[in-house]
């Protein structure tokens, strides 16, 4: 069984016996070119032996390239579970081949996920066995491995069909990866935006509120603080009334960008930080425990929100309202409106490009990403700005 050890900080001499406190000054002192933070993954065998390249892999890409806390606990969980399964299949991770990582997306194909209990999707699965992909690239090129039949042309199967071999180009197409239809999204109906809300409490009924009416991520609405909404409530107090304010902050892979939030919005935000947050705060400020004092939303026990935690509220919350909604369908929702009213002012006139203006305010990086909103609404366009009308007026936005 793989293990995984958070790395921890280094103890002070005062915190380790005697003989053994000079040591610990001596390497307190020391000074690392590029430090490995309390809290970075390490793996080990059942051995104990460090795996030295899934530990390598992580540190060029969360030290040297300083990808995002998101990225690196996705390749932490994609090498977990690829080092596991070939330690219990007493596999060497250097011989692993094409027929290795076959029966690895096979399992998954028939098991369910020991995390959440659920049979696996095929977009985690395709997910993990492009990670596992580039894992032994970038071994290649790292000079770890000098060669892999999991890389190049050596890692085709002598009973493929000829028309699939161009799919092994690189990790992103190849005889390995499950054919993946794209499913369009389905956004919430008036009617069930609303059932939703009255079904969640504080704070999550406003968080749901950011996403249907802003579009964010939950990574991106979980990084709000107070300063955010605070710099904009002197702006809105200090200059003649606004209906909608620009709301500027850090997107997807640390890009700059901002949102639109309405008058009415930041009026429920308002609300909900001088009552419910302050209150929050002060009730364990007094039994002297610390509160996540900077983020915006936070919990009834004065901490942050966790993402896991907002996530299973509001599917437990569609649970129960009879249909099926995610985070992610929160923000589709926002952007199939949003889509669907821009269409209908362009086509009675006014000189504007719905797809362009959707895709800044979604923060993506290709407007084929935007294009698959313009697809669902060619489905129902009328129901879908009549939802946007009915939310909008609900809300005076």
């Amino acid at each position: 069984m793989v293990l995984l050890v958070r790395k921890s900080a280094l103890p002070t001499p005062a915190e380790v016996p005697d003989g053994l406190r000079e040591a610990a000054a001596a390497a307190a002192s020391v000074i690392l070119r590029e430090p490995r933070p309390p809290g970075f993954p390490l793996f080990f065998s059942s051995k104990m032996e460090i795996i030295e390249p899934a530990v390598a892999f992580l540190h060029e890409h969360a030290i040297q390239r300083a990808h995002t806390t998101d990225t690196v606990r996705t390749y932490s969980e994609i090498l977990f579970d690829w080092f596991d399964t070939l330690e219990q299949s007493q596999i060497v991770w250097s011989d692993a081949d094409g027929a290795d990582l076959v029966a690895y997306r096979n399992r998954m194909l028939t098991e369910r996920s020991q995390h959440t209990g659920r049979p696996y999707g095929l977009r985690t699965i395709n997910h993990r066995v492009r990670g596992v992909l580039r894992l032994y690239e970038w071994a290649v090129r790292s000079g770890w491995l000098t060669a892999s039949p999991l890389i190049g042309r050596t890692r085709d199967f002598a009973v493929a069909h000829p028309f699939r071999r161009h799919y092994a180009a690189n990790s992103e197409r190849s005889i390995f990866v499950l054919r993946q239809f794209e499913n369009l999204p389905e956004p919430l109906s008036s009617a069930q935006a609303r059932e939703l809300l009255v079904r969640l409490e504080p704070p999550y009924d406003l968080m749901a509120r950011w996403q249907l009416y802003t579009g964010l991520r939950v990574s991106e609405l979980l990084r709000l603080t107070v300063h955010d909404v605070v710099q904009h409530e002197k702006a809105r107090y200090g200059s003649a009334p606004a209906l909608h304010h620009a709301v500027r902050l850090i997107r997807k892979a640390r890009k700059r960008g901002y949102v639109i939030a309405s008058e009415g919005l930041f009026v429920e935000t308002d609300s909900y930080m001088r009552l419910h947050r302050t209150a929050w705060l002060n009730r364990f400020a007094r039994k002297r425990r610390i509160a996540g004092e900077a983020a915006l939303f936070i919990g009834r026990r004065g901490t942050p929100v966790r993402k896991n935690t907002y996530q299973q509220v509001i599917r437990i919350a569609g649970e129960r309202c009879g249909f099926v909604v995610t985070t992610h369908l929160l923000r589709a929702t926002f952007a199939c409106m949003m889509l669907a009213r821009l269409e209908q002012l362009a086509k009675a006139g006014e000189p504007i490009n719905p797809l362009l203006i959707v895709k800044i305010l979604m923060g993506h990086s290709h407007i084929e990403t935007t294009d698959r909103y313009l697809r669902a609404i060619a489905i129902d366009t009328h129901v879908l700005t009549d939802t946007l009308d009915s939310l909008l007026e609900d809300h005076g936005q």
